[in-house]
């Protein structure tokens, strides 16, 4: 992760088992994503019983979209945010200051970011589900398309640190999300009701 700092930047641990813990914290993190196929999987058969046959076949797309569109975000904050947020805070800081971060904040930064960005990644998945379980349509989706805008400037304006960079490099994906979950969305579909009454008939 020293990658995303200025070349010539060193860390620092404050803590006395901080040199333990940051290990551990990495490990903790790479085991998640690793495991993230599995966990989406068992909460999709958790709800599988009370879904219509059709509505399982979702079940397999989406556990791999979720899981690619997550690991996506992520990769999106490493290769690309944290190097345009840190080239930003660095060019603005005083000449006489050395850039010796200490590692444990450094670390909590980078994985609350992870977090943010991959969910943030989950809205088409989100969106389509919303619009293919018939809880909304897709135009109602589009009537509150400024809504949408307004909250994801209030969620990029509390996760992230307290910089414009950072807040928009969020803001603005979580937007174009949408406009792609909307378009998947109208692909795919809401589920014809005659279907589902044909499969309530048959069971």
């Amino acid at each position: 992760m020293m990658r995303t700092l200025p070349e010539g930047s060193k860390m620092i641990a404050t803590g006395v088992i901080t040199p333990f813990l940051i290990p551990v914290k990495v490990a903790a993190m790479v085991a998640f994503v690793i495991a993230l196929p599995y966990v989406l999987y068992q909460a999709w058969a958790f709800v599988a019983p009370g879904l219509y046959v059709h509505e399982k076949r979702l079940v397999l797309p989406l556990v791999v979209a979720s899981t690619l569109l997550f690991v996506l975000g992520m990769a999106f904050c490493y290769f690309f945010v944290f190097r345009v947020v840190f080239d930003f805070v660095n060019s603005i800081a005083p000449a006489s200051i050395t850039v010796a971060p200490d590692i444990e904040q450094y670390l909590n930064f980078v994985l609350t970011m992870f977090v943010a960005f991959g969910v943030t990644f989950e809205v088409p998945v989100a969106v389509v589900l919303l619009a293919r379980m018939g809880v909304v349509t897709v135009e109602q989706l589009r009537e509150i398309r400024p809504y949408f805008i307004v909250g994801a400037f209030v969620i990029a304006a509390v996760v992230t640190p307290p910089d414009v960079v950072s807040q928009l490099l969020l803001a603005v994906p979580m937007c174009l999300l949408y406009e792609v979950g909307l378009i998947a969305a109208r692909l795919i579909g809401r589920a014809d009701p005659a279907e589902d009454d044909a499969e309530v008939r048959e069971s």
